[in-house]
């Protein structure tokens, strides 16, 4: 059976450190591998032979990391969001992606040492967050409003107006 190719396949431009992001990435989050790489070839912007870029997917969705050069950095424009089964799983997430010079924002979100921007929450946020009762959802929304990495038991009692 052919493979399927997708039609949309986010490519990230990194200053020379494809390879090692995408090696963070795939250590990271389960269901991931690296796909294939690529060298520049002679005559090409980039030095001849070094990896050009790295071809990983995480979860099913397929990325390619682009050495690109320092023309272009990350910025929060562009984030990628990650919903987690559980506290061990979120927090497993958000020290490996904050680690070796990453930072914590707010509100679940942070930006890792490349300075690419994620959204680590829970599963359950989303059921918290869309309950017909406006007063439950807004004491969650307050919590949030008050985190940094997001805190399950937290964001529970908050709903339940503990």
């Amino acid at each position: 059976m052919p493979k399927i190719i997708p039609k949309i396949i986010p490519c990230l431009w990194f200053a020379g450190q494809a390879e090692e992001a995408a090696n963070l990435y795939i250590s990271l989050f389960k269901n991931s591998k690296i796909l294939s790489t690529a060298l520049y070839p002679e005559n090409a912007p980039g030095q001849a032979g070094t990896i050009m870029t790295v071809n990983f997917e995480i979860e099913g969705q397929e990325f390619i990391a682009l050495n690109g050069g320092p023309l272009f950095q990350f910025n929060e424009s562009i984030s990628f969001a990650m919903t987690c089964e559980d506290q061990t799983e979120l927090d497993r997430l958000w020290y490996g992606l904050t680690a070796n010079g990453g930072e914590e924002v707010q509100c679940g979100w942070l930006k890792d040492k490349f300075g690419v921007s994620w959204q680590i929450t829970p599963k359950i946020l989303e059921e918290l967050l869309s309950d017909p009762d406006k007063e439950k959802t807004d004491r969650v929304f307050q919590a949030l409003l008050h985190m940094v990495k997001l805190d399950i038991e937290g964001l529970k009692k908050a709903y339940s107006g503990v």
